[in-house]
């Protein structure tokens, strides 16, 4: 969990996050958005990568990134069950 912390307390992982909640992106789309280097965003997406909060597929020369909802998921069931019914 520290990982996913750590991950979401950046204010561009946290966009790209956003970003990626309405469709899959390439690393290029996502670089269009904002106003850094390329390595800049690829840091942002490794570290997002590792937390495991979006995984990647690569076809070619072309990544492309998605978000993995099951991390979420269980996000929010530890969340629900530490201050759910149990936290009364």
């Amino acid at each position: 969990m520290k990982d996913f912390w750590n991950a979401m307390a950046d204010p561009t992982r946290r966009e790209i996050i956003s970003m990626l909640q309405k469709h899959d992106m390439t690393a290029g789309e996502i670089s269009e958005k904002f106003d850094v280097s390329n390595a800049t965003i690829s840091h942002h997406l490794k570290i997002l990568r590792e937390a495991e909060l979006i995984t990647s597929e690569k076809v070619k020369q072309t990544i492309t990134y998605s978000l993995n909802m099951t991390v979420f998921q269980e996000f929010l069931a530890g969340i629900a069950a530490k201050f759910g019914k149990g936290g009364e």
